[in-house]
């Protein structure tokens, strides 16, 4: 079965065929490390988690790639004072390699703990200044950019004079866009109010600032993407990911620059994640409608009744599709961890199944009562039709209530199917969705306390003390916990 890709350039799903067969090269816009990375930033590197892993797990090699964006990020264009780095380290009264330490070491922990798997390249903005300045002076060789009063400035007019389309990614057209520009400052210097930042000159109070041909100054945010994609992927390569707030102008900009210097479109398929949004509003620090992953995880915040694992907030994530606006709840949060207890829970299941009858094994094998052959292929079906994890999910619980009504006696499965049902949901879950089975310690601790209730409640119904049996049966449901007795004694599930 063929993947398709949703490729936001064509507003089509396509086909997957990569450049090299088999071989996958993807770049993912990495975080601004100026600030605590935020869950909506969270939402969007757990989705390209999820389509490396199903890349891997459909056999392709990856090569995966993603910045850290350490310089040269302007909130615009104009002023060198609205440099993000440089408004923190005077906020926190430190320098901005701290600044820049500090919070990579943050998104790190914090990514670490939802499971995430670190790319096979993960470069910085100013590790590759000399890649950038070089790129620069290629794009004013090629007079597509000149420079002002030590800055240097992409002339998109003349991009678009050449054949070329500025804004066919986002699908606007350049009057359009000369018709919305605010004036920033740095306008006067330069040809036309879209044309974007290569390098800005520094003040020399500006603390980031390198030597170029130009002068001292630093890289405009756009250009430390192309040098570093194509680096370590080649002038065009097969994915380029990020959040929908990055398609105008950051991947826009990206797109002109490829084209302008090497002559082909540095991408094939364009992929981008919806936003995150809480309680049905749009997250703000502004409106206070805002949370950061820490304070999910811990509990410490007032829109959660509770604490939540990574990997229950992991999986709520999942449970949209990436191109759709996920939205958190304290609900949905708690039926996240409900439904999530119970894959858990059939996951453990099917790895303890065992063939017996009696306790003998036998070789008289019941057929399988489940079409474990479509089962099979309805998930694949959807892996490959763009990734969708909500469908994945919804079919993994199709195995998940077949599982349980193995344990209770009411399906069969042969031993074959049996071991390959057991791989699937193991692949499925744990390697695909990266679901961790959290609290190991704890569950053990569960059980075992539930075993001196369970050994106490069979004690009552030896003792025909049928009202202490049923009190507490009961009580334990109230809790969510639902007891099971069976031929082979009693068993618990979380309900």
């Amino acid at each position: 079965m063929s993947l398709k890709i949703y490729n936001t350039l064509t507003s089509e799903k396509e086909i997957f065929t990569p450049i090299h067969e088999n071989n996958v090269g993807m770049y993912v816009c990495g975080p601004t490390v100026y600030s605590n990375v935020h869950l909506g930033n969270v939402r969007t590197f757990l989705s390209f988690d999820f389509i490396y892993r199903s890349l891997l797990f459909l056999g392709y090699k990856v090569r995966y790639v993603r910045n850290i964006t350490d310089a040269g990020h302007l909130t615009d264009d104009g002023d060198v004072d609205n440099d993000r780095f440089v408004k923190q380290s005077r906020l926190e009264k430190l320098e901005p390699m701290e600044i820049v330490q500090k919070y990579t070491v943050d998104f790190h922990q914090v990514l670490e703990k939802f499971n995430l798997l670190p790319p096979t390249i993960e470069p910085t903005a100013t590790g590759h200044i000399v890649e950038q300045i070089e790129l620069t002076q290629k794009l004013i060789d090629t007079g597509f950019a000149y420079e002002s009063n030590g800055s240097v400035y992409f002339d998109v007019l003349e991009y678009n004079k050449r054949g070329l389309n500025y804004g066919e990614l986002s699908h606007r057209n350049i009057e359009e866009l000369f018709a919305n520009t605010r004036d920033l400052d740095g306008q006067n210097e330069k040809k036309n109010p879209q044309d974007f930042a290569l390098w800005k000159a520094a003040s020399p109070a500006h603390i980031m600032q390198w030597n170029s041909p130009w002068g001292k100054g630093f890289p405009g945010w756009h250009l430390e993407c192309t040098a570093m994609s194509t680096k370590y992927l080649g002038e065009q390569f097969d994915i380029h990911g990020g959040g929908n707030d990055l398609k105008f102008p950051h991947h826009e900009c990206e797109i002109a620059q490829g084209k302008a210097c090497n002559h082909v479109a540095p991408v094939k398929y364009w992929m981008h994640t919806n936003m995150l949004t809480m309680n049905g509003q749009r997250m703000s620090k502004s409106t206070g409608n805002y949370i950061l992953p820490a304070e999910l995880i811990s509990g410490e915040n007032s829109f959660f009744e509770k604490a939540f694992q990574p990997s229950v907030v992991r999986f709520n994530f999942l449970q949209a599709h990436y191109r759709s606006v996920l939205d958190i709840s304290n609900e949905a949060m708690l039926a996240s961890e409900k439904g999530f207890q119970r894959l858990m829970e059939a996951a453990k299941l099917v790895n303890s199944l065992k063939f017996s009858v009696d306790g003998e094994k036998t070789k008289n094998e019941k057929p399988t009562t489940f079409n474990l052959k479509e089962w099979k292929e309805k998930c694949y079906n959807a892996l490959t039709d763009d990734f969708n994890s909500p469908i994945l999910i919804s079919h993994l619980f199709e195995a998940v209530s077949f599982i349980f009504k193995l344990k209770d006696g009411t399906e069969t499965i042969t031993e074959t199917d049996l071991q390959e049902l057991r791989k699937l949901m193991n692949d499925f879950v744990f390697e695909v969705l990266g679901l961790q089975n959290i609290e190991e310690n704890n569950n053990e601790k569960l059980d075992e306390t539930l075993q001196v209730l369970i050994d106490l409640r069979n004690q009552a119904k030896k003792a025909k003390n049928f009202e202490l049996s049923d009190q507490i049966r009961d009580r334990l449901l109230e809790k969510g916990i639902q007891l099971k007795d069976g031929r082979d004694g009693t068993s618990y599930s979380i309900v």
